[in-house]
């Protein structure tokens, strides 16, 4: 029988630091270790040991202190790893510093992040997205990751022939080239904005409202779209399954069909870059009418990755959105003691527990306030009409000879300016 031949999975050790001195959620811990081990698998790598070091400030020059490199060169050499990972963001200089003390590959969070979008990305606003944060992430680090080219090409003298020009090094014309590429790709991504404020537009006017899921990476978003609409998107267990966002439709009743989005998974420690980089996508969150927060309640850690997602729908400006809290994969959690609040719906999105609860949830927070009226109106008034498919759901729309007879499912605002057309409430 022919083996298969397997793909050889980098080996790496992970490598974290709790200062004193760093933000409670800056430091490492157990379990970012063990976040960052799935990160490094995601990548296509494999963690074959790790070390998490306390110290009361990191070391400015090599973050974690020349006695603590040796003793992770050693590690490196003993398992035979071609990869330094770091759980932390390491500066330019330190992790052109570690390259030199560990003589492997040195990567930190963030550039382990982005490489896996890199490698995720599909649709074309998602590579550009990508893009422009590895530029971003790139430009201040090419002093420590091209060396070589840290030389005079045009000192005069005995330059070689070809190099000679108006004085400046291969390194700033590498920056200048990365300072043109970010802003071309700016360009771009202004124009995706462009086109996808235009279509949010040709919605608002078709008055369909809009729902996002949001939530930690891993925790179900894509599989309850999937349960929710038949979407068929590819999911797994792995963390940033999903990069680019989906959007399908979803009936909650006969008189209301919603758009409901997929976003891009959020993480402790995301690069800023990717937080500015991903602005064009996730600010359709910013046009939502509801969110739904996805929880993997069978995490062990949930409640802190709670926090992280709550702490970037702040950054991102709409924690005044409505918000329903579904705490997902609670066919998982027999014997636990699940949340329950006005504001939650417990649910499995693999087994369909707790769907239809979700969506009447959903429909009563998108339809507060709302009822169904059916208008009579005169056509010296037929201004209203278009005045109600501005700002209503229209069912039915019948030309009489008594005038106009519109269905329409309206604001309380909307019945007490026509209530005097009223014929009467279904």
């Amino acid at each position: 029988m022919q083996e298969i031949q397997q793909e050889k999975r980098e080996r790496a050790i992970l490598v974290g630091l709790a200062a004193d001195s760093m933000p409670p959620e800056e430091r490492s811990t157990e379990v970012t270790m063990e976040e960052l081990s799935a990160l490094l698998e995601t990548a296509g790598g494999e963690a074959v040991g790790w070390s998490l070091q306390n110290r009361d400030t990191p070391d400015p020059g090599s973050f974690i202190g020349s006695g603590k490199a040796k003793e992770i060169k050693e590690l490196i050499a003993a398992n035979d790893c071609e990869l330094a990972v770091f759980d932390n963001e390491l500066s330019p200089s330190q992790m052109r510093n570690l390259t030199e003390a560990l003589g492997v590959k040195v990567l930190d969070r963030s550039g382990l992040i982005l490489d896996i979008f890199a490698g995720r990305a599909q649709t074309r606003e998602g590579r550009l997205q990508v893009e422009l944060a590895q530029y971003q992430y790139l430009l201040p680090r090419l002093t420590g990751m091209w060396t070589h080219l840290v030389r005079q090409t045009a000192s005069g003298g005995k330059s070689p022939i070809g190099t000679r020009g108006p004085g400046e090094t291969q390194l700033e014309t590498d920056r200048r080239h990365i300072r043109r590429k970010i802003q071309k790709l700016q360009e771009e991504l202004e124009e995706v904005r462009r086109v996808r404020g235009t279509q949010r537009r040709r919605r608002q006017k078709n008055e369909v409202p809009s729902v996002a899921l949001v939530g930690y990476t891993n925790a179900g978003k894509s599989t309850l779209l999937n349960a929710l609409t038949g979407a068929g998107i590819h999911t797994g267990d792995r963390l940033f399954d999903t990069l680019d966002t989906t959007t399908r439709r979803l009936e909650l009743d006969d008189t209301l069909e919603v758009l409901l989005s997929d976003t891009v998974g959020f993480i402790r420690k995301l690069p800023t870059q990717l937080v500015a980089a991903f602005k064009a996508t996730l600010e359709e969150l910013n046009y939502a009418d509801l969110i739904l927060h996805v929880i993997d309640v069978s995490n062990p850690d949930w409640m802190d990755q709670l926090r992280v997602t709550d702490s970037l729908i702040r950054e991102l400006g709409v924690e005044t959105t409505p918000r329903i809290e579904v705490y997902n994969k609670c066919d998982r959690c027999a014997g636990l003691e699940l949340p329950r609040s006005s504001e939650a719906v417990c649910i499995s999105a693999v087994t369909g527990e707790g769907l239809d609860q979700l969506k009447q949830r959903m429909f009563r927070l998108l339809t507060a306030g709302e009822k169904t009226v059916t208008f009579l109106l005169p056509y010296a008034r037929g201004g209203e009409l278009d005045r109600l498919h501005d700002s209503c759901r229209i069912k039915e729309t019948e030309y009489t000879d008594a005038g106009i007879r519109v269905t329409a499912v309206c604001t309380p605002e909307v019945y007490g300016r026509l209530r005097e057309f009223a014929v009467d409430d279904a």
